[in-house]
């Protein structure tokens, strides 16, 4: 399970990052809504070359990949509730790298998301320690009976 949490920890940072870096970069070339259709061809072009974009994008790939490990060893039902841990990064860094407000209703929630996902976590802490004992008795078992 160390290994997993250690892992989703920084597959989580570095899609925060990345998510900061996009939305940096996107405020940057401009309100995509509000303009024509040539403005967003020249904002597409702007978006390819944008240095924050493509660290923002390559920070997601760093993501992906090593959530593509984690699910390559840990249930689906732990690891995936493990990255609404990304909503404390989130709400930190967009308070003070994009200077949005957060209000306390919003901090309640993020707090209440982080308990559901210690609670998940520790389930499977003993998931792991039920399954053990119940190979531990079995090979017991077979001894016995073998």
């Amino acid at each position: 399970m160390l290994k997993t949490i250690i892992v989703m920890l920084l597959a989580i940072t570095a899609g925060t990052i990345g998510d900061i870096l996009l939305t940096k970069g996107m405020r940057e070339i401009g309100d995509l809504s509000a303009m024509n259709l040539r403005a967003i061809l020249d904002a597409s072009l702007r978006a390819l070359t944008s240095p924050k974009l493509m660290l923002g994008t390559t920070m997601l790939a760093v993501f992906f990949f090593l959530w593509l490990a984690v699910l390559s060893w840990e249930d689906l039902s732990v690891a995936l509730p493990m990255q609404a841990l990304n909503y404390v990064l989130v709400a930190v860094l967009a308070k003070y790298m994009l200077h949005e407000q957060v209000s306390p209703l919003r901090w309640t929630g993020i707090i209440l998301v982080c308990i559901g996902v210690m609670l998940i976590t520790s389930s499977s802490n003993t998931d792991e320690q039920k399954n053990k004992a119940v190979v531990e008795l079995s090979h017991a078992d077979s001894k016995i009976g073998g």
